[in-house]
């Protein structure tokens, strides 16, 4: 094998529409490599081996005549597995739907295949997008490639493994609370939770239907910024989708962030985090100021209540989606969702619009730090990722609840649905470490940009992952 399987979709556009690579070529070593690392990730549940070559052969017949579509054309990559492909089977990572299949593509799906992409197959996930560990009773866990014996996060775990590992040169995750972010965190890439409405869910199995999104998961700020532009837009089968234009994302990757005003909120985002966590993003921050940023704190009060509100929506919402399957067949739910499910029966009406109230002031404070500073930088997680199967997690030598803590600064974005964006800034022993980027809505172009600058930074040092070295 070359390592084509450690390229970013920037780094191998250039060669595939210059003819010096073959899309034939490029998926053959993806899928080699995914086979290969599937035994120590585990991040796909289905392989598309065939239908990816001859997709890859179409791809380059369209591109020697001429005809080449953009960066993502000839790429391959494999998507989540609550993404819908038409005759194809989408398990939900589940018992229930293990034999589900669509009748048409999910809208991402459709845009993707428009733009030249080559679907090399589904990967893993918490079973019904509904957890933050991929640690699946029905697949199996998924696996970090920093560490194998640690989690990837979750819900979208298998989408940041491979991407992390080289089994997907990009990939897209599904974010309700932090699902997108989480396991790019954990592994090391950069994860995009557009503005609520940017991106259509139609075709994508929901969990909780006012705070799902759909967004990047990439090697790079830049993958990531091509692949909103792929998927974005209007699309009236889906009716939380908001009819805006379409930003060239790419064009405002400059890295520059001279009079940028980023704003802290230490009250919430930098309270109770590993050391080592807050010292790296602290890091990153102090090298924007650097190059010209400027910082304020800022206040948000009703982020004391976030946590309350998210849980008490998502949980409402997740179980009326499944409510019928949890009475008539609870004991095929895995049991950590099922107890979810169950929870999310026991909130009140009343309950629930308070929690819309808490969400709408949130909106409104956010609003009106956005008033005074560019974008928020936070930590993307208080923690790095834990052993496999661990409930708990170390936060600065106390065990503490791993889900009530891993999804604390990741949930204010879903409510407020607001775009983040984490990207890599360094590690604590072996396993990576993510800044968070918030920015007002629909301004996901800024995000990036401010993204990009941390990545100029090379606070990963070139690194790569554990699987990565050991199959060198």
């Amino acid at each position: 094998m070359s390592n084509l399987h450690l390229k970013s979709v920037e780094e191998l556009a250039p060669l595939l529409e210059s003819k010096q690579l073959s899309p034939v070529e490029l998926t053959k070593e993806i899928l080699e490599f995914a086979h290969q690392s599937q035994e120590a990730i585990n991040s796909y549940i289905d392989f598309y081996d065939d239908e990816a070559i001859k997709a890859a052969e179409k791809a380059e017949a369209e591109i020697a005549n001429g005809d080449y579509k953009g960066m993502y054309h000839g790429i391959p990559l494999a998507l989540k597995d609550n993404l819908y492909f038409k005759d194809k089977v989408t398990t939900m990572a589940s018992k229930i739907h293990k034999d589900f299949t669509s009748d048409a593509d999910a809208t991402v799906v459709e845009k993707l295949r428009e733009a030249g992409v080559i679907f090399t197959g589904k990967l893993s996930m918490h079973e019904y997008a509904w957890g933050i560990t991929n640690n699946n009773p029905h697949y199996g866990p998924v696996r970090n490639p920093w560490d194998t014996t640690k989690m990837p996060g979750g819900s979208s775990g298998g989408s940041g493994a491979a991407v992390a590992a080289g089994a997907s040169v990009a990939s897209l995750g599904t974010d309700t609370a932090g699902s997108i972010r989480i396991p790019s965190s954990a592994c090391g890439i950069v994860g995009l939770k557009p503005t609520h409405g940017r991106v259509s869910k139609f075709g994508c199995f929901p969990l909780a239907w006012t705070l799902d999104h759909i967004g990047p998961m990439t090697k790079t700020v830049k993958d990531a910024a091509a692949m909103l532009e792929i998927i974005s837009g209007f699309d009236h089968r889906d009716p939380t989708c908001v009819d805006r234009p379409i930003d060239q994302y790419v064009n405002y990757l400059t890295g520059d962030v001279k009079d940028l005003v980023i704003g802290v909120n230490e009250d919430y985002f930098f309270k109770q985090v590993d050391h080592d966590v807050e010292n790296a993003v602290r890091k990153a921050i102090d090298l924007l100021v650097s190059q010209g940023a400027k910082v304020e704190v800022v206040k948000i009060p009703s982020l004391q209540y976030a946590e309350w509100a998210e849980l008490v929506t998502s949980l409402s919402e997740a179980s009326a989606i499944h409510h019928s399957n949890l009475k008539t067949r609870p004991e095929d739910f895995g049991n950590d969702i099922r107890l979810l499910f169950e929870l999310g029966e026991l909130p009140s009406a009343v309950d629930y619009l308070q929690a819309q109230q808490v969400r709408r002031q949130l909106k409104a404070e956010f609003a009106e730090a956005f008033k005074k500073v560019d974008v928020l930088i936070a930590p993307t997680l208080p923690v790095v990722a834990n052993d496999i199967g661990d409930d708990t997690v170390d936060l600065n030598g106390e065990k503490v609840d791993l889900i009530n803590n891993i999804i604390r600064f990741t949930g204010p974005s879903n409510l407020t649905g607001l775009p983040a964006l984490t990207v890599p800034c360094g590690f604590k022993g072996k396993l990576p470490i993510g800044l968070q980027i918030i920015g007002p809505a629909f301004k996901e172009g800024k995000v990036l940009n401010v993204g990009y600058a941390v990545e100029q930074c090379n606070l990963m040092e070139g690194k790569k992952p554990e699987i990565l070295l050991a199959n060198r």
